[in-house]
């Protein structure tokens, strides 16, 4: 070695100054290794609240019309009369349309008149038959006449034929006694004749008769087909309902059961909303519509106040695509806020839950154990707590258990939040812009000195 004391002088320098620096190494990582406290989250919290809330199912629907009636003409003619304009509102029995009622006019009275025809061959008929009941009670008792008379030459034939056997008068008296029996007895023989003639006649007249009254019978149907008929020149609205544009002006003729309609009627007081709902509530519903009406509410875009109605209808059949089962309600439409084809939120309501409790439901989240909440503590901490949701009811949800009356959730900063993290409370965003609204004192005071 050139230089050995050298040397030995930095060995002994790097050997002493060497624990000094593990020692500074050391203790700055002593003082990194210490936990800072994290910052309180600040988050937004609801009371757990004690209140009625009602048991509903949301859905949306389609206004339907309660009916729509295709007004056509039952007859064929010029149209002379319209009652009504495009779009116009309309009552049952209101007149439609008025068609030319001539031709028909004339019709009923050529009926009538042949009527009254078949009422004079009626009655001729009925004369004719009171004659040939006069005929025969004069046939018979012309027959009772003849064999009276019958009897007495008979009587008188007998005698001379027993004074003509003894001889006390002659041959040609006794047969000129005879004689006049036979003649009797051909007169007799006449009458009865005679009787079965006029008998005969007077069957005959029951079958004029009764030709006469089928006549009048068939007059009568004439009659009130053509009344029918002449009736059909008018037509009247069958339902309350708005009518369409017209199809025929006034003026045109229009034929009997035509294809295109003269107008449609839109009946929409009342009116139909049809929903569906999943097939998991369908039991639900059926046993709350057999305590009660079930109410139902729909909601037009831009209008907050709903439209009331009543479930009316539920189909017996589940759709399989959609695992939805239609239902219908009725609402009375009076003030004409819903239209057909509009679509509306609607909201079943099935009843009241009494003293629910109940929290915002943006609080709840869903973990692997199921759904839960951020609960704060007195000490500003936060636990995690399990509940069981029984309802959900627009933004509020019922709680079955879990929760307490009083107790504080978290509805705003739950995504920063960890069991037993220290929380800061700040108000809802909502409330904040409420007391923007709201001047202060100051300001409403130095806006009155300005005044």
């Amino acid at each position: 070695m050139r230089y050995p004391l050298l040397s030995a002088l930095i060995l002994i320098s790097v050997s002493i100054g060497t624990p000094s620096l593990l020692t500074a190494c050391g203790s700055s990582q002593a003082e990194s290794g210490k936990e800072k406290p994290r910052p309180a989250v600040p988050v937004v919290v609801a009371p757990v609240v004690q209140k009625t809330l009602p048991i509903q199912i949301r859905s949306t629907g389609v206004v339907e019309a309660y009916s729509t009636v295709a007004v056509k003409s039952r007859i064929g003619g010029q149209l002379i009369e319209v009652g009504f304009r495009d779009g116009q509102d309309v009552k049952q029995g209101d007149l439609l349309f008025r068609i030319d009622p001539r031709p028909l006019e004339a019709q009923l009275q050529q009926a009538i008149a042949a009527q009254a025809r078949n009422q004079a061959q009626l009655q001729q008929a009925i004369a004719n038959q009171v004659r040939a009941e006069t005929t025969i009670a004069q046939a018979k008792a012309n027959k009772d006449r003849d064999a009276a008379q019958l009897q007495f030459a008979d009587f008188q034939r007998k005698s001379y034929d027993s004074l003509y056997a003894e001889g006390a008068i002659s041959r040609t008296q006794a047969e000129q006694f005879r004689t006049n029996a036979s003649v009797s007895q051909a007169n007799v023989n006449a009458s009865g004749s005679a009787i079965d003639t006029t008998v005969a006649a007077a069957e005959s007249t029951k079958a004029d008769i009764a030709a006469a009254q089928a006549n009048l019978a068939a007059g009568e149907a004439l009659i009130d087909n053509a009344k029918v008929q002449l009736s059909y020149t008018e037509i009247y609205s069958p339902v309350d309902g708005r009518v369409s544009s017209l199809k025929v002006n006034q003026g045109n003729l229009v034929k009997a059961d035509a294809d295109a309609p003269l107008v449609t009627i839109v009946q929409v007081k009342p009116i139909y909303v049809t929903f569906t709902v999943p097939e998991k509530s369908l039991a639900q519903v059926k046993q709350y519509q057999k305590r009660s009406k079930l109410k139902v509410q729909a909601f037009v875009s831009n209008d907050k106040k709903p439209v009331e109605g009543e479930l009316t209808f539920i189909d017996s059949v589940v759709d399989a695509t959609t695992g939805t089962v239609q239902l219908k309600a009725t609402f009375a439409n009076l003030d004409d806020r819903i239209a057909p084809g509009q679509r509306v939120d609607v909201i079943l309501k099935l009843t009241e839950e009494q003293n629910a409790l109940s929290i915002p439901t943006q609080a709840i989240q869903t973990g692997q154990k199921g759904q839960f909440v951020y609960v704060v503590k007195a000490d500003n901490t936060v636990e995690i707590r399990q509940i069981k949701v029984a309802n959900a009811v627009g933004n509020e949800s019922a709680i079955a258990s879990g929760l307490e009356v009083g107790e504080k959730v978290v509805v705003d900063g739950q995504f920063a939040l960890s069991p037993n993290a220290k929380v800061e409370i700040k108000e809802a965003q909502n409330q904040n812009s409420e007391k923007k609204d709201k001047p202060e004192k100051g300001d409403q005071q130095e806006k009155k000195d300005k005044k």
